[in-house]
């Protein structure tokens, strides 16, 4: 389709800014973007669509356009949404390098922009393309009763004979044909070695497809970026670990350019799927979040049964009585502490709770994950046991079951600077048990953050000996327990304002990192090391000991 074509569709809210005579320039494609630098998924002839987050001075305009310009895009669309108009200075780099500049009416969403675009682009190619992408858009955006991307991986297979499946970073398979002459589904060990070359190759900055390789067959992976996520994202750690992929068995190496384009419009249709079902999400974010902070608040067990009580039906429909809950706790870290680490930890529980064997189209629709932070905490609801059923050794979530399924490919896409650890709680049967459990996951994520690799995991089972007996520990007891630890450095703060206490805490929470302690308490690296090395005068304890961390995380919980 040409730009010309874009101002005579009313519905996208389009006004021209400049690049008149460059109106006949053929669009191939759209791409939503706020990186500061987009030209690593560049390949030419782009719509590039943006909310303008990377333009922090003036200077930038010209340096992002003159981007924009070497990769040979069609035309630039600025949203209205953020600002109240498009800057000076853009419209007079996009004038230097004869670079055609829309701005997009804040009432129109740059989703809609995207399947217009896309469903055009796609119409006017040649053949039996054409109609496959026009009757993909049909049933894509007909909502449920369309039959969501099953229907678009159906017809791949019945129209281009291409088998195809839409995956998880995780390796799971989020959606596959349905058609009787597909041949077997694609193994499990299968998904997660796709998903992991997929990973390894977003953190490289290769561009899609992705030639594979893997058990004896040849794959060609392609991105599905959500257009919400990556209209916001400055940095592809912010997204790698949550886009989904499309695996199809064939290598694209030798297709047309028709076939490849064809390919991309089909995981555009995808990523609108997956951004609606992000915003289906959203109730059960909510009511996350708000169980939460009454948790965290300290609010009292009847207000938030009242809560549960509220975000039982929405988890688990149908259900009679109350559930048991468990809590799980994920913490995403990248070196350098500059990248948001709680939505892609919210992102990924959402993914790596969904319970294999549990039937419906969107199991992910159980679970209410918060984020706070660089934390998540996912609140699950586990179905009580009837009384005649012989309940299992041990209900609900094992930590040592969630890492196996996604330590391997995750560890791809975290690379040499990124950490995921898990924590996970007991069981509980009421609201009173929800903070104690909050506790036990995050001082199991604790643990896990103790050990070495770049996926760790504990679960309840591993604090037995300090966190599910302290109950039973007489109350003398464990006042000489704080006072034998933090009594020195107590009456060492009084005497010199030291602040070893406020100092403890800090370390403790940053899990012994002396980077991000100091950087926290606004500290030299070097003064920290001095007053760690206080604490461990005064007390005779080693911090970097785990059993000393723990005994001290204990004390500071207790006192």
């Amino acid at each position: 389709m040409r730009l010309r074509a874009l101002l005579e569709t009313d519905a996208l809210g389009l006004r021209l800014l400049g690049g008149e005579d460059e109106l006949d320039r053929t669009v191939r494609g759209v791409m939503t973007t706020d990186l500061r630098d987009p030209s690593r998924y560049l390949s030419g002839g782009e719509l590039v669509l943006t909310g303008l987050a990377w333009r922090r001075e003036p200077e930038d305009s010209e340096r992002f356009v003159r981007i924009l310009t070497a990769a040979g895009v069609a035309g630039l669309a600025a949203g209205e949404a953020e600002i109240a108009s498009t800057p000076d200075d853009l419209i007079e780099a996009c004038a230097r390098h004869r670079m055609p500049l829309f701005s997009v009416n804040e009432k129109v969403s740059f989703a809609s922009i995207t399947e217009h675009v896309v469903r055009q682009v796609s119409s006017e190619r040649a053949g039996d393309l054409a109609a496959v992408v026009d009757r993909h858009r049909r049933l894509m955006t007909g909502g449920p009763a369309g039959g969501g991307p099953e229907v678009v991986l159906d017809l791949l297979g019945s129209d281009l004979d291409l088998r195809a499946w839409v995956l998880s970073p995780t390796g799971r398979q989020i959606a596959g044909s349905s058609l009787a002459d597909a041949g077997p589904g694609l193994p499990a060990a299968v998904g997660a070695a796709l998903a992991g070359e997929h990973l390894a190759a977003a953190r490289s900055g290769r561009r899609g497809p992705h030639r594979v390789t893997a058990a004896g067959s040849t794959y060609s992976l392609f991105p599905v970026r959500s257009s919400g996520r990556a209209a916001s994202a400055r940095d592809v750690r912010e997204t790698v670990l949550s886009d989904w992929l499309l695996a199809v068995e064939a290598d694209a190496g030798d297709w047309p350019e028709e076939r490849l384009d064809l390919l991309h419009g089909v995981t555009q249709l995808i990523a609108v799927e997956r951004d609606r079902r992000d915003a289906a999400r959203t109730v059960r974010r909510r009511l996350a979040q708000e169980v939460l902070e009454l948790v965290q608040a300290g609010a009292a067990p009847a207000e938030i049964a009242a809560r549960l009580r509220v975000a039982a039906p929405v988890l688990l429909p149908g259900l009679g009585t109350a559930p048991h809950w468990q809590v799980v706790v994920a913490r995403v870290e990248w070196e350098g502490g500059d990248i948001p680490g709680g939505p892609v930890a919210q992102a990924l529980l959402e993914e790596v709770l969904v319970d294999p064997d549990a039937a419906g189209p969107e199991p992910s629709d159980r679970i209410a994950v918060a984020h706070t932070g660089d934390e998540a905490v996912a609140l699950v609801p586990l179905p009580a046991v009837p009384a005649e059923a012989e309940a299992p050794a041990s209900p609900g979530l094992h930590a040592d079951a969630l890492l196996s399924a996604v330590r391997d490919p995750l560890a791809r896409g975290l690379a040499d600077d990124g950490r995921l650890t898990f924590g996970v709680s007991a069981a509980v049967h009421s609201a009173e048990g929800l903070r104690g459990a909050l506790e036990e996951a995050r001082h199991a994520r604790r643990v896990a953050a103790a050990r070495p690799g770049r996926v760790c995991a504990a679960g309840h089972q591993e604090l037995a000996s300090h966190v599910l007996l302290l109950p039973f520990v007489p109350d003398d007891v464990r006042r000489a327990f704080t006072a034998r630890l933090l009594d020195p450095l107590r009456d060492y703060d009084r005497r010199h304002r030291a602040e070893l206490i406020p100092t403890l805490e800090a370390f403790l929470d940053c899990d012994g990192s002396w980077t991000r302690c100091a950087t926290r308490l606004h500290l030299h690296v070097n003064t920290l090391r001095y007053r760690v090395g206080r604490i461990e005068q005064l007390t005779g304890r080693d911090l970097s000991r785990l059993e000393d961390k723990l005994d001290f995380f204990l004390a500071l919980r207790m006192s």
